[in-house]
């Protein structure tokens, strides 16, 4: 936040006061002032403020018992107190019913107000980062739930499947029946790789520095196609493309490759075989500025009490092969870091829609 957006609203009775107070640090603050502490209760309610102060000695109720009053409702501003008298008795209640942060003396000092102002803000921000850390923190401590309880469940279960499937194709003499049992290992052993390569980009996306450089959309795609083409759930499912790139888009490639993987792979798990022509279609616009980027299936569709929920981690929605439920909120994590928006339309039978607002990054 820049020195410019330190929000400061000053109450005080004395107009010449709060005149004085604007014209000196008018160019330093975004300064409100009021006199009527009813007022900027009301201001409280329309602005958020980054620090309060207030005179003490004021008609309708002091400062401290100002303090006192919006400290519940309005927690986050620091408060300063403003008097001009030496009141001990005033202090200690600032100190215990205002949570007042610092005094300042009228007539104040230009440099030790700008000093008071720097230190409260510097506690505001603190206190405004350590919640988002913690928010953070708590989000990472579910998802870790989340991660433990799936990953000995996505591991664990294709290995058991695969050991007993091994087990019994040793029992078994009949070649085409040793066959049917090496294709449920080839099965087993590719959702288990499947669940592997989304660990990794839950990492890559959680933990990689990003870089940004200038995109080509097109080698992105055609890198993207190359590695689906030969999956054998592509079978005869066509993919088309429409691709318009005008100006150079900045981003983070990794982020996107990320997207537009799981995004399509998506749409080619969840085909509708019992269609005639299966198909994806894949629209970006780009511009220097921002990116657009539609993924279209015909696909099986999802229900629409599912798609407020598909981009959370591990959530499946419908069907048992569904996967890990880890990609699409993988997609919408990368989306959200390169600080983009991601919605969804879909209906069951007819196939879905994804669509992508990417804004392009300066380098």
């Amino acid at each position: 936040m820049s020195e410019k957006a330190i929000t400061i609203l000053y109450i005080d009775d004395e107009e010449h006061n709060l005149h004085s107070f604007k014209a000196s640090f008018r160019k330093q603050y975004d300064i409100t002032i009021t006199s009527s502490v009813v007022e900027a209760e009301q201001m409280l309610d329309d602005k958020d403020f980054c620090i309060i102060l207030a005179d003490q000695r004021m008609p309708v109720m002091t400062g401290v018992q100002f303090f006192e009053k919006i400290r519940t409702k309005f927690p986050k501003p620091i408060r300063i107190l403003i008097t001009g008298h030496t009141d001990i008795g005033a202090a200690i209640d600032a100190i215990n019913k205002g949570e007042v942060f610092r005094f300042i003396d009228k007539p104040w000092d230009y440099n030790y107000v700008e000093n008071a102002i720097s230190n409260a803000y510097d506690i505001y921000k603190t206190r405004e980062d350590l919640k988002l850390r913690n928010i953070e923190l708590q989000k990472a401590n579910e998802e870790l739930d989340k991660f433990v309880y799936s990953a000995s469940h996505d591991l664990r279960a294709p290995l058991m499947s695969v050991l007993g499937i091994v087990n019994l194709a040793l029992l078994e003499e009949d070649v085409k029946s040793q066959n049917e049992y090496l294709e449920l290992i080839r099965q087993s052993v590719k959702k288990l790789d499947t669940f592997i390569i989304n660990i990794i980009d839950y990492y890559k996306n959680a933990r990689g520095v990003p870089v940004v450089t200038d995109i080509s959309f097109e080698e992105l795609v055609t890198e993207v196609q190359a590695t689906i083409q030969y999956l054998p759930e592509y079978g005869n499912l066509k993919m088309t493309t429409d691709i318009q790139e005008d100006g150079i888009f900045h981003s983070d490639v990794m982020k996107l490759r990320i997207i537009f993987n799981n995004l399509i792979n998506n749409a080619i798990k969840f085909q509708d075989k019992s269609k005639p022509n299966p198909f994806v279609h894949l629209t970006v616009k780009s511009t220097d500025s921002d990116a657009r980027i539609i993924v279209e299936d015909n696909g099986t569709g999802i229900r629409e009490s599912d798609q407020d929920k598909i981009f959370k981690m591990f959530y499946r929605a419908g069907a048992t092969n569904s996967g890990s439920g880890i990609g699409l909120y993988i997609v919408h994590e990368a989306i959200a870091k390169l600080g983009g928006e991601i919605s969804v339309t879909s209906k069951i039978g007819q196939g879905s829609i994804f669509e992508i607002n990417i804004p392009s990054i300066n380098k």
